[in-house]
């Protein structure tokens, strides 16, 4: 029983290896356009600031794809669900201006920060999982912040190309160790 499961978590690798580091890629490229936009809450910065959860559920329906095997499926489907509901809530949100946004996505990283936790813990077993499961619980200490940061006299948006950028370098992490363990296996 033990070899079928390992056999099981060594076919998963490959894949999620491949899909922290796009999520990296789209992490760092999300951040530097945010960046560059600088305080402009124009049109374009509130389709990118959409565009972070869609790109979330994405990453989570192909995680899903591949990890079958793997469980942690519905922590998958929960994040599915939770970044969705993201994406139309910074939308609708963004009509109200950067402190709405704000309190949008910080709901969104407080609970979506369990959920990645939780799928860390469950895929201890497949190594690399450190990184997410720090990463789960930063997200949560983060989405408070930015609740906080909502209520400041000029609220900024600069504080989630930082989020984005240090969960990319989870994510990286991660695939670096996801790499690791599959050369031990």
């Amino acid at each position: 029983m033990a070899s079928v499961a390992s056999a099981e978590h060594v076919s998963v690798t490959p894949a999620l290896r491949r899909l922290y580091v796009i999520r990296f890629v789209f992490a760092a490229a999300w951040a530097a356009l945010l960046v560059v936009s600088g305080s402009h809450f124009t049109t374009g910065v509130k389709l990118l600031l959409v565009l972070y959860p869609v790109f979330d559920v994405v990453a989570a329906v192909v995680d899903a794809r591949s990890a079958r095997a793997a469980g942690a499926l519905k922590g998958l489907y929960a994040n599915m669900a939770i970044s969705t509901l993201a994406a139309v809530g910074i939308g609708v949100a963004s009509a109200s201006g950067i402190a709405g946004v704000l309190r949008v996505w910080g709901a969104w990283a407080i609970v979506s920060g369990l959920v990645q936790l939780l799928v860390g813990v469950a895929r201890r077993p497949l190594g690399g999982q450190w990184a997410m499961i720090v990463s789960g619980g930063i997200s949560v200490l983060a989405g408070a912040s930015f609740i906080r940061g909502a209520s400041q006299d000029n609220p900024s948006l600069t504080t989630l190309a930082g989020y984005a950028t240090l969960g990319g370098i989870f994510f990286l992490v991660s695939a670096i160790r996801l790499s690791r363990s599959a050369r031990r296996a």
